[in-house]
């Protein structure tokens, strides 16, 4: 480990458990802030430096990348110190330096300023931060600067394994198998009994079964059915339906009525995708009022359950009266006075 260069235990200085939560370490860090900050005491070089000690570890803490740096690596320091004294060099209290991991004669090394400004030297060596040339450009926090073939931080944990010994490159990850869509087009009707289809693929065919419910977009996947392993994903457009829109799991419909069920009510039956049921019309049903038909609707997909199916009364007026049947309607609005609906 470099000379001078002491492990800080960034848990202890703000007081709180390495369990600690995002909170914790807020409340943690805002209270000490508040205790040591040069505002509060002026002239107090102690506290100064507390402050610099607390702002020091929220900047590590309160940040998830590089809490997870700190944490994983922090607690192999001393074993890293012990591969660099091994045989990794002298360079880096990271164990690089001489002819480390990398190879060859480079030398890998780290320099701090000889003003720590607000953070430490051991803040600046552990994420690469380190103070830059005359005129280089700064990189953030966690990335480090290159000087003299120096390495960065993300650098150094690829070229070794978690307790400090070197491993060499991760092997290649082996392609993922393709993945194939098809598309299969279904009725509302199949998609409200549920079918099946055939899907061909590099001339491979296979039968897939759509359960009940499936709407436009609805996707099945058949893992590891493909070629050489890949999966299937077939997603499924329903067709417009003559009779029934869909809406999410309802369905809605006409229902054409006479003047005569509109006026004097009566039962009429209704076709729905189970089957005809018996609706009861109310006398003086009004054009468009709408009927609810609980459980007549689309199944839910994968799931128990059916949406409902709205009917909507259209009510279709006679045509073609004969002279008879005028003079009956004339007595009849003469009887009824209607007034003015406008």
């Amino acid at each position: 480990m470099a000379a001078g260069l002491d492990y800080k235990d960034y848990y202890a200085v703000l007081g709180v458990p390495r369990t600690a939560s995002q909170a914790d370490i807020k409340k943690a860090f805002r209270k000490l802030a508040r205790q040591h900050h040069p505002d509060a005491k002026p002239g107090d070089t102690a506290s100064e430096r507390r402050f610099k000690e607390v702002n020091e570890a929220n900047e590590v803490l309160s940040d998830a990348e590089r809490r997870k740096q700190y944490d994983e690596l922090g607690a192999n320091w001393e074993a890293i110190s012990r591969a660099r004294a091994s045989g990794g060099g002298a360079g880096s209290p990271f164990g690089f330096g001489g002819a480390g991991p990398a190879g060859g004669n480079v030398r890998y090394e780290f320099r701090t300023s000889g003003d720590s400004g607000e953070f430490s030297d051991f803040f600046r060596v552990f994420f690469g931060q380190e103070a830059a040339e005359p005129g280089a450009s700064s990189q953030p926090p966690g990335r480090g600067t290159r000087a003299t073939g120096g390495m960065g931080f993300e650098d150094i944990l690829a070229g070794m394994g978690i307790d400090g010994r070197p491993v060499g490159n991760p092997p290649p990850r082996p392609a993922s198998p393709a993945r194939h869509e098809a598309t299969a087009e279904l009725t509302l009707e199949e998609a409200f009994h549920g079918t099946t289809r055939l899907v061909e693929v590099d001339g491979k065919r296979l039968e897939i079964t759509i359960p009940p419910g499936a709407d436009t977009g609805t996707r099945i996947k058949l893992t590891g059915k493909g070629p050489g392993g890949g999966d299937i994903v077939v997603v499924t457009r329903v067709l417009a339906d003559a009779t029934f829109t869909r809406k999410g799991p309802d369905l809605e419909r006409e229902l054409p009525l006479t003047l005569e069920e509109a006026l004097l009510g009566g039962e009429v039956a209704v076709g729905t995708l189970k089957g005809r049921v018996l609706l009861t019309i109310p006398a003086g049903t009004q054009p468009g009022r709408t009927f609810r038909l609980r459980g007549q609707g689309m199944p839910h997909f994968k799931a128990g359950g059916h949406g409902d199916l709205l009917v909507r009364a259209k009510v279709i007026l006679p045509s073609h009266l004969s002279d008879e049947a005028t003079a009956a309607a004339r007595a009849f609005f003469d009887l009824t006075r209607q007034p003015d609906p406008r």
